[in-house]
């Protein structure tokens, strides 16, 4: 299915549709405020494996970041951070930044065998944003890939459908997406962030 969504106001009539497709283990692919996502509920097994098997990957292997409403998800999935830390995602969110974080034990037990760290998004999204609201808890996180030579990320969401609509539940419509994907902050240390990868977002921010 192909769902057109607008970002400046989303219908929550179409957004209910969606989040009662993820509490039933859909699939969705959907826009935020980089390049379009691949995910699910993160508290569905059987979702997660079919996300790492389109992406090719076993679960286990799997370095998915968590798409939350606000920073109030923090506390149960990442370890308490210092006033530091915590004013550089005030500073950054919501915004096109990942943030690597220490792991709580209380992520699901699906990632726990061996993940010590998490990483946070929370997009300049209302769509995305809304859709976590509603659900009540995050959704997982990976990019959809291009096979283009130049282009390393899909951006029209109807050419993402005709190749990915065997494969997941829904294709939310969100306009056209961007070729730049987020810029990664590694926050493990509180004393010292590492640019792990260069995206769209301010530098001048985190410094």
């Amino acid at each position: 299915m192909l769902k057109r969504i607008y970002n400046d106001n989303p219908s929550e009539k179409e957004i209910d549709e969606v989040v009662n497709c993820l509490r039933n283990g859909g699939v969705i692919i959907y826009p935020t405020d980089t390049v379009y996502g691949l995910g699910c509920d993160i508290n569905n097994k059987k979702a997660l494996e079919r996300v790492a098997k389109i992406k090719g990957i076993k679960l286990k292997d799997a370095h998915f970041s968590f798409i939350c409403y606000d920073l109030s998800h923090l506390s149960e999935y990442a370890k308490q951070v210092s006033t530091h830390t915590y004013k550089l995602l005030k500073r950054i969110f919501p915004g096109p930044y990942t943030i690597i974080l220490n792991a709580t034990s209380k992520i699901p037990k699906i990632f726990s065998n061996k993940k010590k760290t998490v990483g946070i998004r929370i997009p300049d999204n209302n769509i995305t944003r809304e859709i976590v609201k509603q659900l009540g808890s995050p959704i997982v996180s990976t990019s959809i890939h291009d096979e283009d030579d130049i282009i390393e990320y899909s951006t029209d969401p109807e050419l993402i459908y005709e190749k990915y609509s065997h494969q997941v539940d829904m294709v939310i419509d969100g306009g056209y997406g961007m070729n730049v994907a987020s810029t990664v902050v590694n926050c493990t240390d509180d004393d010292e962030y590492t640019i792990v990868r260069e995206g769209k977002g301010n530098l001048e921010l985190i410094y």
